[in-house]
């Protein structure tokens, strides 16, 4: 079933699942064909600082991915945007896209994505799952700990019913390495 009407919808794969921050009139789950959740962007914004980056989530390509998806009212559209451009795009992380998606009731709708820019300095590209504990570990940026915004996926996938298996042993790994005391990059 295709989308009909005019709308407005934003794909969330990360924290826009669980804190959109912005009005909405209708929330799916979702499915993103083409690309992968992946922590792929260093963070000296949100989740690190310059001196010491983080990793943060970005869309790679490959595979697939499942998110959330907000319908948006046009009355509420120019705020939103604004909204998303200023939380999403603080250092020009990420290319604004326009994907098809599927949601959860079959119909095919055009969303708002943020794609990672491999061109971009930021961009990690395929780190090895080590590497990237060792970055999430005991970086903290503007809006808190990495290991919470890591943590916060985990179990938000897990109340969608979503089990990345790859997400939660990363999440084990953090654990067990901000347990040992301050970690070496």
């Amino acid at each position: 079933m295709v989308e009909t009407e005019s709308a407005h919808w934003v794909f969330g794969y990360g924290s826009l699942m669980w804190r959109p921050g912005f009005a909405f009139a209708e929330r799916s789950a979702a499915l993103l064909r083409g690309r992968r959740r992946a922590f792929c962007i260093y963070s000296v914004h949100h989740r690190g600082t310059p001196e010491r980056p983080g990793l943060v989530l970005g869309l790679a390509a490959g595979g697939s991915v499942r998110g959330a998806a907000y319908r948006v009212d046009e009355t509420d559209w120019p705020e939103t945007y604004a909204y998303l451009r200023e939380r999403e795009q603080p250092t020009e992380t990420y290319i604004e896209a326009r994907s098809r998606i599927l949601l959860a009731d079959g119909r095919t709708v055009t969303a708002i994505t943020f794609l990672s820019d491999i061109e971009h300095p930021q961009w990690a590209g395929a780190l090895p799952p080590e590497r990237q504990a060792r970055l999430i570990a005991g970086a903290r940026g503007l809006s808190g700990d990495n290991v919470d915004y890591l943590r916060d996926l985990v179990d938000h996938l897990r109340a969608e019913g979503v089990r990345d298996r790859a997400m939660e042993r990363l999440l084990d790994r953090v654990e067990h390495l901000e347990a040992q005391g301050p970690v070496i990059r």
